[in-house]
């Protein structure tokens, strides 16, 4: 009988964790041909989760969980479940029910089609704003533009993925990471299942605008390095066309004997030019700190305990 685990990276979601544990017990109970796992991977949480994925633990041996030693960010709590998870295969869904279990029977069917990769597309996101679904919809399109890596659109971490992709993404152990390029690198068969996304269930969004652009400068500089390019050629072309103006300027200075002037002019290409520099400096930073963190080669999290037993794992 194959293992089906579900991995659920929690942080301060304790208004939600028991309506969570109850549609999934029910998903459960009523699918016997494939034995179960919740792996819950508590990301440092501030309120009473661990406490209440411990009662959940102690009531329903199909549960466990990884506490993280603090709060390392979703992206690293993924990569930690990656670690533990024991199922033939994973669906990876958050603790908000934004995620509908109900969707995993049919995951679970393309699964066994062959399927290494069926991944949720989002049809429609309810509870997001206007300006939230443009940016998102624009963002996606330049990083697909810019990178020669397949990417799927409107789509999150909510998807199936055999065993072999889960081997293969623990394999990948940077730092600086954004999976949901990771999943488009790795390749493997995939398969698209469209749903509409529900509204959180309870709780508030850990996500807000500064977290995002975070994310999306993380997935740009993770794929590309079209914005050096992008620098690189914007310099060009601020320096032919000053060499123009400057030839401009001293040949007719030379030639009508017309002094130098447009002090208003000259401060507005200074700061003009002051700002490309700027802008180029910035774009190069950020590929350097990635390099910087990467080169210290620090293991990506540290674990305090599994299912209450103490350690502190260090994975390289």
């Amino acid at each position: 009988m194959k293992t089906v685990s579900i991995l659920i990276p929690v942080y301060n979601e304790t208004d939600v964790l028991k309506l969570l544990y109850d549609r999934l017990k029910y998903l459960m109970d009523n699918s016997t041909s494939y034995k179960w796992e919740i792996l819950f991977v508590n990301d440092g949480s501030k309120d009473d989760s661990l406490l209440i994925i411990r009662n959940l633990r102690n009531v329903d041996q199909r549960v466990n969980f990884v506490d993280l030693s603090r709060n390392y960010g979703k992206e690293i709590a993924m990569l930690a479940g990656f670690d533990y998870v024991i199922g033939d295969c994973v669906v990876i869904m958050d603790a908000d029910l934004q995620d509908p279990p109900e969707l995993i029977p049919q995951m679970l069917q393309y699964w066994e089609e062959g399927y290494d990769d069926v991944y949720a597309k989002r049809r429609k996101r309810d509870g997001e704003s206007f300006l939230k679904k443009m940016t998102s919809k624009l963002y996606y399109r330049i990083l697909q533009k810019t990178t020669k890596i397949e990417l799927q659109v409107d789509t999150g971490d909510f998807r199936l993925l055999d065993r072999k992709c889960i081997s293969a993404l623990k394999q990948i152990r940077e730092s600086q990471r954004y999976t949901k390029g990771i999943f488009s690198w790795i390749g493997f068969k995939k398969k698209e299942l469209l749903f509409d996304r529900d509204i959180r269930a309870a709780g508030k969004t850990k996500w807000n605008y500064w977290s995002l652009i975070g994310l999306a400068i993380e997935g740009v500089t993770s794929f590309t390095i079209s914005p050096l390019r992008i620098s690189s050629i914007l310099g060009l072309i601020v320096s032919v066309f000053s060499f123009i103006y400057m030839c401009y300027v001293f040949g007719k200075a030379l030639l009508y004997g017309d002094p130098v002037q447009g002090y208003p002019s000259l401060i507005v290409i200074i700061l003009f030019l002051g700002g490309v520099q700027l802008l180029s400096l910035g774009i190069l930073g950020e590929y350097v700190g990635r390099i910087f963190y990467e080169t210290k080669r620090r293991p990506p999290y540290f674990v305090r305990e599994y299912n209450g037993e103490y350690q502190m794992k260090k994975n390289n």
